[in-house]
């Protein structure tokens, strides 16, 4: 098994194999909820909700959102488990490393990169946009050619508030994570106001009439919008890469995990039911749906609230998106998968700085010159590919005499771990042609640099 592409790490390798190179255990469950609640609001709801009502679902994104969240609690279950039975840096990569081996981890781990990555960089590019707005407010205006993904038409080069925040974000990362975690929770907190601001103001402007036709593009619709609102779940499965900074594990993670979820989507779902209440969904495809409701019904000083809130939340999507990102790199090197440069951790501050500081350089790329729309498909391909590994792996997780039985288990096993694996499957056929296009791209780059590199410098090869 030492030379095949489908070896396999042990638990007990992953649990003790690292000797000093560790990261410090100082969150807990309610850390890991603000963690997964700063992932999660962000773009799904200060953007999308207008996009995909507008030119999916109507005033049926409702149930879009409904469906979405119930195909991430199946797999937030999964997800649950080997976060509690496996507490090691890495979330799905580290998990299928162990059931399936080598080749396969590399594929999911690659993929959770593109995930991560271009959730960056969308979610900075929507910061922009509300940047953009509350700027204007004040009668400031940043120079249209900086201010907008390449588009020489339009008039717009590079989008140079994305680039920056990015930057920002990784200068707090490298500070510290319990650092990072106190900034996420002031940033949650303001965020979470401003969302049931818009809900207690904007339920008084609903008007039913507006919810007539409720699903204007039928079920198909529906199923087209739930598959794209997914990306607005992306977060709690980004938890799940701070498993080795949680103290005790097995009892935390479920918590952060399915905690964090369920706050969401009960804001999701108020949030949708209050927009398309207040305006007829044909007029929110704009990139600042809930602000731009507000200014419908002259309310412009909850508007100007809004923008700040959303620049202010958006932050936080950013932060604990990139988190995940650095940490999965930081696992595959410190695997030898890739340099070890990217492994090194910060005497001082116990944070992988270089690999923080790369990570970000290459995504600012992304969220400085691509538009949006063409970042979004990308991030949910990504993830669901993940997540149909991970739902089936619980399966063979179990079978695996050496995993700990003191954590979560996924209930009614093993019908939701396949339950969860079909639902992936399905949401993904949803997807455009071009999406898989792509990504069958970056998964022949990723082998590429498996092939070349990461098996020839596995620590397996040891």
């Amino acid at each position: 098994m030492k030379n095949t592409i489908f070896r396999k790490k042990s638990v007990d390798q992953l649990l003790h194999q690292h000797g000093k190179v560790r990261l410090n255990k100082t969150l807990g469950a309610f850390d890991l909820m603000l963690l997964g609640v700063g992932a999660i609001v962000g773009t799904g709801i200060f953007i999308l909700p207008g996009t995909v009502a507008a030119e999916h679902a109507g005033p049926g994104i409702i149930f879009s959102f409904i469906i979405a969240a119930i195909v991430c609690a199946f797999a937030a279950m999964c997800y649950s488990e080997f976060a509690s039975s496996i507490p090691v840096t890495g979330s799905a990569y580290t998990y299928t490393y162990v059931v399936f081996g080598e080749v396969i981890a590399w594929i999911v781990g690659w993929s959770l990169l593109l995930e991560y990555g271009l959730a960056v960089a969308a979610v900075a590019t929507g910061w922009s946009a509300y940047l953009n707005s509350l700027l204007a407010g004040f009668n400031i205006h940043i120079p249209k050619a900086f201010s907008g993904a390449f588009d020489p038409a339009n008039g717009t080069f590079v989008n140079l508030p994305a680039i920056v925040i990015i930057f920002i974000t990784a200068f707090l990362l490298t500070i510290g994570v319990k650092e990072s975690a106190r900034l996420n929770t002031i940033m949650v907190g303001l965020k979470v106001s401003v969302v049931l601001l818009f809900i207690v103001v904007g339920v008084f402007y609903v008007e039913p009439a507006n919810w007539k036709p409720l699903m204007p593009f039928g079920m198909k619709g529906v199923l087209s919008g739930a598959a794209l609102v997914f990306f607005a779940y992306l977060g709690f499965d980004a938890v799940s890469s701070a498993a080795e900074e949680v103290k005790k594990p097995q009892r935390n993670m479920p918590i952060g995990i399915i905690g964090s979820l369920l706050i969401c989507t009960v804001l999701y779902v108020a949030v949708s039911l209050v927009l398309t209440g207040m305006a007829p969904y044909t007029k929110l495809n704009v990139d600042n749906p809930v602000s731009f409701a507000m200014q419908l019904v002259h309310q412009d000083w909850i508007s100007g609230i809004i923008s700040l809130g959303a620049v202010i939340g958006m932050m936080t999507v950013i932060l604990v998106m990139l988190y995940g990102g650095t940490r999965l790199i930081y696992a595959f090197s410190r695997d030898g998968l890739l340099p070890k440069i990217m492994s090194e951790v910060n005497p001082k501050h116990q944070t992988p700085a270089k690999n923080t500081w790369i990570t970000a350089t290459l995504i600012v790329f992304c969220a400085g010159f691509v538009p949006l729309d063409k970042l979004t498909e990308l991030v949910n391909m990504g993830t669901l590919l993940a997540f149909t590994f991970v739902s089936i792996g619980v399966i063979l997780l179990r079978k695996n005499k050496e995993t700990p039985n003191d954590g979560f288990k996924v209930p009614f096993y093993p019908f939701v771990p396949i339950i969860s694996f079909v639902l992936c499957i399905f949401l993904m056929s949803q997807l455009s042609t071009h999406t898989f296009i792509f990504c069958g791209i970056w998964m022949v780059v990723g082998l590429v640099i498996y092939f070349i590199y990461g098996r020839r410098h596995s620590l397996l090869n040891k």
